[in-house]
């Protein structure tokens, strides 16, 4: 039995093909259930049992040897097939592809990002659908708040309050819960309110918030912080303003202008005639947002700040209609080919 196995390994080594067919004839032949493989292995059971190991291992070798042989003949003919099949002409130039562009609000985000970063500042991000207390309650307002309301807010569930973020303040408040001061971070991501769509609102925008919070922080630090900021993204003859306005979660608080990128400060149609444009709120952290996060308010201080980056992006580069960033349109997105 043993000669016969080592005849049949000869004739698969030196076995041939011109075509699939008869391949597909040796595998039969040998694989098949009525083959010669099966034949051996019912043959096995009667040779003597001191050649039953021997000869087991030339029916395994031999079993192999057919996949094998079989695997690389098959592969051949499909090599040969598609080389020969081919219409392809591999003289032929490259065909060209249009390059890529950052969306203006990622660069914008990326931008801003990377100015507070060399001060210090370090990015946190969280969830976008949160609970009433981190994205109201712990932020001082009160009940009777009409950003509670559901003209303004997309509450998905009630009882308890579970909403779409409408800041990213929560993240601020999970950042104070878990961290102790000093504390130097800004906050970027994506927010959502119940707004009509038009050129100037959606109901869907970015936002960057940024705090700081340690012993001896100033108003006069967040100034010179945010002065910073605005010359560093938007050139170094830009000037800021701050007018007394009103968040329940800061006190005192502020709007913050920038002197207008079009006219320089002297009057036009982007700033209404002001020379001054608007871009952000900020204030110090009320002593009550402290205490929520069990912060002692007599130890340290600190400020926010919050803007969006929509908003920035509209002035930096002149877009006038808010809904070309959601509406993908490749001859607007074009424009950024190659922007940082």
């Amino acid at each position: 039995m043993q000669d016969k196995i080592h005849h049949f390994i000869k004739e698969i080594e030196t076995f041939t093909a011109n075509n699939l067919e008869e391949v597909e004839q040796l595998r039969l032949r040998f694989l098949s259930k009525k083959g010669i493989l099966a034949e051996l292995f019912a043959d096995f059971k009667n040779i003597p049992s001191e050649q039953k190991k021997a000869t087991g291992v030339l029916l395994n070798d031999l079993k192999n040897r057919i996949q094998e042989r079989l695997e690389t003949i098959k592969s051949s003919f499909k090599a040969d097939q598609g080389s020969a099949g081919s219409d392809l002409d591999l003289t032929r130039p490259a065909e060209h592809f249009e390059t890529g562009a950052r969306h203006p609000l990622s660069i914008v985000r990326n931008q801003i990002i990377g100015i507070f970063s060399r001060i210090g500042f370090t990015v946190a991000e969280d969830r976008e659908i949160e609970d009433d207390w981190h994205n109201f309650s712990a932020l001082n307002f009160p009940e009777e708040h009409p950003a509670r309301d559901m003209q303004d807010t997309i509450f998905i569930e009630k009882n308890p309050d579970i909403l779409l973020r409408t800041h990213t303040s929560p993240v601020q408040i999970r950042v104070m819960e878990k961290a102790k001061p000093p504390i130097r971070k800004i906050f970027p991501g994506r927010v959502f309110r119940n707004e009509a769509i038009s050129a100037r609102a959606h109901c869907i925008f970015h936002q960057v918030e940024g705090l700081y919070v340690d012993k001896d922080v100033s108003f006069a630090d967040m100034k010179q912080t945010l002065l910073y900021f605005a010359k560093e993204m938007f050139g170094e003859k830009t000037e800021i303003r701050l007018r007394p306005s009103y968040f329940p979660f800061t006190e005192p608080s502020g709007e913050m202008d920038v002197s207008c990128l079009i006219c320089g400060g002297k009057g036009c149609n982007i700033c209404k005639y002001s020379g001054w444009v608007e871009i952000m709120g900020c204030g110090m952290v009320d002593p009550k947002v402290f205490e929520n996060c069990n912060i002692d308010s007599k130890i340290y201080t600190g400020f926010a700040f919050g803007m969006g980056i929509e908003r920035i992006t509209m002035l930096k580069y002149q877009i006038k209609d808010l809904r070309l960033f959601f509406e993908n349109d490749i001859r607007s997105l074009k424009q950024f080919t190659g922007a940082y």
